[in-house]
């Protein structure tokens, strides 16, 4: 009995991805209708519409699901916890940019380039 319950343990917790493991589901809707409402009352002529930010937003979103697996867990939290710190002003664009910076600031080692060489080729 107790290996069987063990067995489902198991399997069963396989099937369950950790939260960090995925995009955070983020409310941008409000952080767009909020915008478009500033804008609106300080006068700004060209803001954004409401159409065009959540635009952008699901194109930061579907770009963060390619990006997310690839980076690592500290990494994930540290940006998901800035963005998700502000009720409100949630947003997939400044989840990107936080990853991206991530990955700017801390760079995949690669081997170190071979060129051309006078001496290596001279033989």
């Amino acid at each position: 009995m107790k290996v069987a319950l063990l067995s489902a343990a198991l399997i069963g917790g396989q099937l369950v991805t950790p939260v960090s493991d995925r995009v955070p589901s983020l409310n941008v809707e409000a952080l767009c209708r909020a915008t478009v409402a500033d804008d609106k009352a300080n006068g700004v002529v060209l803001g954004q519409s409401l159409e065009k930010c959540m635009s952008d937003e699901t194109d930061a979103q579907t770009q963060l699901v390619a990006l997310w697996p690839a980076n690592a867990g500290p990494v994930r939290d540290r940006c998901e916890a800035e963005v998700t710190s502000i009720a409100g002003a949630q947003s997939y664009v400044d989840l990107l940019s936080c990853i991206q910076a991530a990955g700017l600031a801390n760079p995949p080692r690669l081997a170190p380039l071979r060129g051309a060489s006078k001496n290596r080729n001279a033989k």
